[in-house]
């Protein structure tokens, strides 16, 4: 079984915790279905969750170069020496990154709103970057943005190999 979720911001992606916060079973019912990788509790967007150990491995192991990507929302004007730097690896506390496809893009105009929304400064612009990852470190995409001079505001993941969020507002799962 494989299934496409939409993970709310807020909503740890795991089934179970101890402190009473949302998680994944929040919102899918099925047993038996783990997540292949991990989306951070302030990040939004496609977890792909599976009852095959294998397929779960292949998607989640960096070795196997499966692509995600990413739909970052940043503090300050996105320039090509940025995305540069991004399409060439960064080199982060653990070490260098992999290249990444990157590139400015417009906001989505698929987005929802987030809640709570992300803070806005009158005086420091924002953009979008998308960002195409075969690697899958802790905080990656946040912290190579923040490498480059971008903080992340808002971060979703759209796409990972074939499969990806369309049709799928955040809480929403299907079947793949």
């Amino acid at each position: 079984m494989l299934i496409l979720l939409n993970k709310p911001y807020d909503v740890l992606c795991q089934f179970t915790d101890g402190d009473g916060r949302q998680t994944l079973a929040d919102f899918v019912a099925v047993k038996g279905v783990y997540p292949a990788g991990r989306l951070d509790r302030d990040s939004e967007g496609l977890v792909v969750l599976t009852d095959d150990g294998r397929l779960q491995a292949r998607i989640a192991d960096p070795r196997h170069k499966l692509e995600k990507v990413y739909l970052a929302q940043v503090e300050g004007v996105v320039s090509e020496a940025a995305l540069a730097r991004l399409r060439a690896g960064v080199t982060l506390n653990d070490g260098p990154t992999l290249p990444a496809g990157a590139r400015a893009v417009a906001e989505p105009g698929w987005l929802w709103p987030r809640t709570p929304p992300i803070r806005v400064r009158q005086t420091v612009p924002d953009g979008w970057v998308e960002l195409t990852l075969r690697e899958g470190r802790n905080r990656q995409v946040r912290r190579m943005c923040a490498a480059v001079g971008l903080p992340c505001l808002r971060l979703i993941r759209w796409r990972v190999g074939d499969w990806t969020l369309d049709g799928l507002a955040p809480g929403e799962w299907r079947e793949a």
